[in-house]
């Protein structure tokens, strides 16, 4: 709609935003109408129309078999458009038309903002199915024509109540017509089920929709003022209502066909069952929330334990792995003390990289500077949790084989994360210092130490990615450890 109206016609960012918020409505006034709509709008030169907009009914069979949006009409080929435009009222006369042996009702509303008629909104009706109308039929009828009547006088809809078109509830969910006292006048099945599920026991018409809520629902101070002004129709809100094991929402439309209110439309659902699972989820992600918290206070706690065992160690080799040991676990613990932090599954990894490369860091024999450049990015959790590992296992061997005692270094972590839209996205990751570099005739995929022996174990087996180690390129110096790994994203 943005680029029609700005590409044919005169109407400003504000009249956009009127029709914007028109149609995020209109959904309503098409089911209450059984009409399809569509939004005509005068092109800047005032000689034809442009179709910026379409509405088919919920309700309804449709008068559309194709979709008009973007069609242009020259202005005298429908004379209702132009009568609705230029005299700016709702313009009902004439036959109705015959669209592929479809008999078509034409109505034309004037869209009208600030005393200026922007637009026309066609209401086109089939009439082949056409029956006397039930009770249901009539109230949506009459309160079709009440907001029809409130779009031409430039009333409807209502400015600052932006309406989210999948959330909120429709004409089909339930709906209650109040008189302007707030007494019902017509409750559909719908509605009614609804309130029963609140636990009301008898009919509602006749009652104060606002005073039956509030004894359905009862709370304590100003809330139960709001509510029966919510449910009596007074302004234009959306609220829910929970009662007896229930939960409805609500939402009330004034209506002021002619400037002064005559009562109003509140349009309900059961949302009940919603409500139930999304408290579920909720519950289900504080337990896992608590849980990771938990690992991470265990791992912790073992950590302090070997910490206090390797303070107690004569052996300087069995001092050196146990310590090893508090490293490797307090990497695993990082990870799920960020993960106690999120509500789902998935870790910002460059923050627990930050921190894992701190922590190795002061292991340091030397003056070594070690530093992150590129991104991680979001990480599932069972990636997250070897990667933890194997960067620690990387690093710290970095550390204590690569720079002899009070030597001066350098350590870089570079990361370079593919298009995680793509099929095949890939995390690179290299790890390079400027040490004393690897010794001769050694090969990373057979000889080693632990560490290394955990690094092929989690990146060739957990992660399904390669592990190499190499020398750094003459006139370089040091090595250069390079991680591929596929990094699909799960959402």
């Amino acid at each position: 709609m943005n680029e029609l109206v700005r590409q044919h016609t005169a109407l400003s960012e504000s009249d956009l935003e009127w029709l914007h918020l028109l149609v995020s409505e209109w959904q309503l006034l098409s089911d209450l109408s059984f009409a399809d709509l569509v939004l005509w709008v005068p092109t800047r030169d005032g000689t034809r129309y442009v179709s910026d907009a379409q509405m088919r009914p919920n309700t309804g069979p449709t008068s559309y078999q194709d979709d008009m949006v973007g069609h242009l009409v020259p202005r005298g080929r429908r004379p209702l458009l132009d009568a609705a435009l230029d005299e700016g009222r709702i313009v009902r006369e004439g036959d109705p038309e015959w669209r592929e042996e479809v008999p078509v009702r034409v109505e034309s509303i004037p869209v009208r903002r600030e005393g200026r008629v922007l637009g026309v909104i066609a209401r086109n009706t089939n009439l082949l199915t056409v029956r006397t109308p039930s009770r249901l039929e009539l109230t949506y009828l009459q309160s079709a024509s009440d907001l029809a009547q409130m779009i031409a006088a430039g009333t409807f809809p209502f400015p600052g109540e932006q309406v989210e078109m999948d959330s909120s509830p429709r004409a089909g969910d339930g709906l209650i017509r109040l008189d302007a006292d707030g007494i019902v006048q017509y409750a559909s099945p719908n509605g009614l089920s609804a309130y029963h599920r609140l636990g009301l026991a008898s009919d509602l018409v006749g009652q104060h929709l606002g005073q039956v809520t509030a004894e359905l629902a009862p709370s304590r101070g100003p809330v139960d003022e709001a509510i029966v002004k919510i449910a009596s129709g007074y302004a234009p809100r959306e609220t829910e209502v929970e009662g007896n094991g229930g939960v409805i929402q609500l939402r009330a439309i004034p209506l002021k066909p002619k400037g002064v209110r005559i009562g109003s439309l509140v349009l309900l659902r059961d949302v009940t069952e919603l409500r139930r699972r999304e408290r579920e989820l909720i519950t289900k992600d504080a337990t896992i929330r608590e849980i990771h918290h938990r690992v991470k206070n265990n791992l912790q706690t073992v950590a302090a334990l070997l910490r206090l065992q390797a303070r107690r160690m004569d052996s300087v080799r069995g001092r050196e792995a146990l310590n090893e040991a508090v490293r490797r676990v307090g990497s695993i613990a990082i990870v799920h003390e960020t993960l106690s932090q999120n509500l789902d599954e998935r870790v910002e990894f460059d923050d627990i990289a930050d921190r894992v490369i701190a922590m190795v860091a002061e292991i340091s024999p030397g003056k070594v500077d070690c530093r992150r450049t590129g991104r991680f990015g979001i990480l599932d959790a069972e990636i997250a949790t070897p990667l933890s590992m194997v960067l620690t296992e990387v690093l710290q061997n970095a550390l204590e084989h690569a720079f002899a005692q009070g030597e001066q270094g350098s350590v870089e972590v570079a990361a370079v994360r593919g298009d995680a839209r793509t099929e095949n996205a890939r995390l690179l990751i290299t790890v390079q210092d400027d040490g004393r570099g690897l010794p001769e005739g050694f090969d990373p995929q057979r000889t080693g130490n632990l560490g290394l022996q955990i690094v092929r174990t989690l990146v060739e087996g957990e992660l399904g990615g390669t592990f190499d180690m190499v020398p750094v390129p003459a006139p370089g110096r040091g090595t250069r450890v390079v991680l591929d790994i596929p990094v699909p994203d799960r959402r």
